[in-house]
């Protein structure tokens, strides 16, 4: 991608030209920073079309820094996938706008958004404002403890329907349906299928997916975007990130 142009348009041509888009996500807290920089370079060179960094914490300093040294590495977007207002790069490419809509906790639906518009002002950096949708996945994910809000249940595909369209209402760009990090399963694909038959904005699905048939699957549900993380820091499959970009792209 070009710099200087907008992310959400290029997202947009991604979902235009190859039916669906895959972002890999990596947390500055699970790897060392020569790692994740090789892998930020693999992510580029391998085919993925963006990449997030962020998590729900930060253990480590020098975040700024590390978005810098993995935007002059690579080709392709670098996004900040903000767990909180520490999570702010002047040299990202842009940034997921957050507002946590499955939870009632207004710390995360505007409270934290609010601290942070005037700092992406006065750096600016691109906001793309997203529907963050907590998703029941088996198990506590660090997301849902950090917020202290509830997942909407796996099996209530209605509630995300109507929380989703809810979002598109409000203006916002994108919806991000996530089961969360380590995540025992991952969305149904039922409930992909009717958000994305329900509403008229890209759908990012992410979190507890391991296989690249897991993603085919939900790209074929309704899905414009796959997310992987964890699964890609194993190394136990050095084509196992191809093996996710062809399956996503060739759908």
């Amino acid at each position: 991608m070009e710099r200087g142009v907008s992310v959400y348009h290029y997202l947009l041509e991604v979902r235009k030209k190859r039916g669906a888009g895959y972002f890999v996500l990596l947390d500055p807290d699970k790897l060392p920073r020569t790692e994740l920089l090789a892998l930020a370079e693999k992510a580029s060179d391998e085919g993925a079309d963006l990449l997030l960094i962020g998590g729900s914490l930060l253990l480590n300093s020098g975040f700024d820094e590390l978005i810098r040294d993995i935007r002059d590495r690579v080709r392709i977007p670098v996004v900040v996938f903000p767990g909180n207002t520490m999570q702010i790069s002047q040299y990202a490419d842009a940034i997921l706008f957050l507002s946590l809509i499955s939870g009632r906790n207004a710390h995360f639906l505007i409270g934290e958004q609010v601290r942070a518009a005037p700092i992406l002002e006065h750096i600016g950096v691109e906001p793309i404002s997203t529907g963050y949708m907590l998703i029941e996945s088996g198990r506590q994910t660090s997301a849902e403890f950090m917020s202290n809000t509830r997942p909407i249940p796996r099996d209530k595909p209605d509630i995300a329907k109507a929380t989703a369209l809810a979002a598109e209402y409000l203006g916002m760009r994108l919806v991000y349906l996530e089961a969360g990090s380590g995540a025992l399963q991952p969305v149904d694909p039922v409930m992909i299928r009717e958000v994305a038959d329900y509403v008229n904005i890209p759908l990012i699905v992410g979190g507890g997916i391991r296989t690249p048939e897991q993603a085919r699957e939900r790209v074929q549900a309704g899905a414009s975007f796959i997310v992987t993380g964890n699964v890609l820091e194993e190394k136990t499959n050095s084509s196992l990130m191809k093996e996710f970009v062809d399956a996503i792209h060739d759908v």
